[in-house]
């Protein structure tokens, strides 16, 4: 998911976004995610010739508005610079991904031959993979294209040894913690759940804060989010790596689920979070009402904002924690926007150019240096985490692992439904751990089997 600027708000598959990292704006959440690795194997990658000129010729961009109004505008400058005798035609797509996506899959699947290139939720390579709606780009691109992307973005991007979406920019997980409380406690940064637990109630019980660790546990998919970090840390996977198996009724996801609903027992976090999205975990903190906040990296600006915060100057930012045992940083769920090719494209050799410069140096700067977003191409990331003025969030993303929700098949919403709902009831109380995970691995079973 990320960010859109519209004075909406949206919710997608899920993500909610109030708020860039550099303009406290209303946004719309592009969810998404990616995996462990860099790149996986593809078949006959890079082999085939595109159709068009490479270096001319004319194309139509279908992208929703990013974050700070001119962020297109001015990619394309650059990029029609780059390369005169293209042009592109920005084509700005509906801000509610689901209407983008319904709007792309009537189109493309009418033969119509535009939009050429479009910004499309990383969620959505397994849909349109399977359908024949996007380009498989691992047909013209080689490995080593793929290669310089951050980890598990590539693998994210891809369905059935095809790599279909192009990262563009990315959201991830982060851990915000009130440094002034901290610091009066004299308690370090949690590095595992079971400190942050920890900390939390001490923090609450010497009167420092009302609440100790506020997050999205509602039923909708910003808590499949938050559940896959969990369970990654805890050794778990939601199914097998061929989408025939769901792996939900695990010992390791008893333990996910079990700690999460720890966190309200215990009083860590407050009962209502089992009813918390995006804005109102936020909500909670920038208030000053709880020492921790799990959140993506909008939630930075909004923190430093004094018209929305009242801890401007207290924040700080680190990974996610991880299970105990286990080695640090946890895990952050990905999240973003790939670009990918419409199949009936006339001039795909072009369209390629166009993706190919969006990945380079020049184009992923512009992206994280002028507006704050989170470069795909782990290069770019690293030498900004190096920078003393790089915002924390973008700093702190060059440390972190990165964790897909099970986006790989075209039944991802049925999947997702599965766990959210029975996570949720758990957390709520209305169903035992086992319960619910059996629930949970019986409907996902149904939704991978392309039922439901």
């Amino acid at each position: 998911m990320k960010k859109i600027d519209s004075s909406k708000k949206r919710f997608s598959l899920r993500r909610t976004r109030t708020v860039t990292l550099a303009v406290a704006t209303s946004a719309l959440v592009l969810a998404a995610c990616g995996s462990t690795s860099s790149s996986q194997g593809t078949s006959s990658q890079g082999s085939s010739q595109p159709a068009g000129s490479a270096t001319s010729g004319n194309i139509t961009w279908w992208a929703s508005p990013i974050a700070q109004v001119g962020i297109r505008a001015n990619l394309i400058s650059h990029f029609e610079k780059a390369y005169p005798k293209i042009h592109v035609t920005l084509e700005s797509a509906p801000t509610n991904t689901d209407t983008n996506r319904s709007q792309l899959v009537t189109e493309i699947s009418g033969g119509s031959t535009t939009p050429d290139v479009f910004m499309g939720d990383v969620i959505w390579p397994a849909q349109f993979g399977a359908h024949s709606l996007a380009v498989p780009l691992s047909k013209y691109l080689p490995s080593s294209y793929f290669a310089k992307f951050a980890p598990g973005l590539v693998s994210g991007a891809s369905y059935k040894g095809q790599v279909y979406g192009s990262p563009l920019f990315e959201d991830q997980g982060f851990l915000y913690y009130r440094k002034d409380l901290l610091a009066k406690a004299h308690l370090p940064v949690p590095k595992t759940w079971q400190q942050l637990e920890s900390e939390s109630l001490t923090l609450e019980k010497d009167g420092y804060v009302k609440y100790g660790f506020v997050w999205e546990g509602d039923s909708y998919e910003g808590l499949t989010c938050d559940f896959m970090e969990y369970l990654t840390s805890a050794g778990g996977k939601v199914v097998n790596s061929g989408y025939t198996k769901a792996e939900l009724d695990s010992p390791q996801a008893i333990k996910a689920v079990s700690f999460m609903r720890s966190l309200i027992t215990s009083g860590a976090s407050p009962q209502a979070v089992t009813t918390f999205q995006e804005p109102q975990a936020m909500a909670v903190f920038d208030a000053g009402n709880a020492a921790f906040l799990r959140n993506w990296d909008y939630a930075w600006a909004n923190s430093q904002t004094p018209a929305n915060s009242k801890v401007v100057g207290d924040v700080g930012v680190a990974p996610l924690p991880t299970f105990a045992g286990q080695s640090y940083p946890g895990y952050s769920n990905i999240g973003g926007w790939n670009l990918y090719i419409n199949p009936h494209s006339k001039n795909i050799a072009a369209d390629l150019t166009f993706i190919k410069w969006m990945s380079s140096t020049e184009a992923q700067m512009i992206l994280g240096k002028t507006y704050s977003e989170i470069p795909t191409v782990e290069s770019v990331r690293q030498e900004l985490a190096s920078s003393s003025s790089t915002p924390p969030p973008l700093k702190v993303a060059a440390e972190t692992n990165l964790v897909p929700r099970p986006a790989g098949t075209p039944n991802y919403p049925q999947l997702s439904n599965a766990i959210y709902t029975n996570v949720n009831a758990a957390l709520s109380g209305s169903m035992s751990v086992s319960a619910a995970l059996k629930a949970a691995q019986s409907q996902a079973q149904t939704a991978l089997s392309g039922g439901l």
